[in-house]
């Protein structure tokens, strides 16, 4: 009798270690969003090399000496409608999802790329964009869209254990992000779909082709790109 008790209560057991750990995540994500609206944040692939003792090559700079000319190249780049949105694009991501051959792009929006870089893991998987959309919705309401675009610069990998703007713009160009031109901002923007394989410094035709569409969406961008530049 005793035996089929403890049976009995196991299902309500493991149920109340399912809500306590959930409670937890919940609590490490807000903590989180309101320690990184003011200090550094690492990325998840950060840590994981850290973990694994392997080298990590970033350094951390506020946004005012980041090159403009980087900030409006990687709006062009990844996400146009940076300073309209609210962390997702709803118009790109029903475009994706109408998509008659299938959702063969993605519509991630920076906010969603930063949500995945400093909270959750790589790699593709429907689990961890649903997560992404509500982390990336909750991060544009707490951070201001400066804010957001700083961790981003900071976070974004630029090549095998290269992290951010300022370590890519010393190693690729040997100067700071701060004196990046538009060139330079342009190949590292092109390089981000791919920054193991794509090298900012001897750009493959590929990267150059890249480079030139983001010029042209710079041009194009027009204001839409004011509220990450600092005034």
């Amino acid at each position: 009798m005793a035996d089929g008790t403890r049976r009995a209560g196991l299902p309500a057991r493991i149920m109340r270690w399912i809500w306590l750990a959930a409670l937890a995540l919940a609590a490490a994500l807000v903590l989180g969003l309101i320690l990184f609206r003011f200090v550094p944040a690492p990325s998840t692939l950060m840590i994981g090399r850290w973990l694994t003792f392997q080298p990590v090559e970033r350094r951390w700079v506020p946004l005012a000496q980041i090159s403009p000319n980087l900030i409006r190249a990687v709006i062009a780049a990844e996400d146009q409608r940076f300073c309209e949105h609210s962390g997702v694009d709803w118009v790109e991501l029903n475009s994706v999802l109408e998509d008659e051959d299938g959702p063969s792009r993605g519509a991630s929006t920076l906010t969603m790329q930063t949500a995945k870089n400093v909270f959750l893991w790589p790699g593709r998987s429907y689990v961890r964009k649903a997560l992404e959309i509500p982390l990336a919705m909750a991060i544009d309401l707490v951070w201001p869209k400066q804010r957001i675009i700083e961790v981003y610069l900071n976070v974004a990998e630029w090549g095998d254990g290269l992290y951010g703007a300022e370590a890519a713009a010393q190693r690729y160009f040997r100067k700071p992000a701060a004196r990046l031109t538009p060139a330079e901002a342009a190949r590292l923007a092109g390089a981000l779909p791919n920054p193991i394989l794509r090298n900012p410094e001897r750009p493959t035709r590929g990267l150059q082709s890249a480079a030139g569409r983001v010029q042209r969406r710079v041009g194009q961008l027009g204001p839409l790109g004011d509220c990450a530049v600092p005034g």
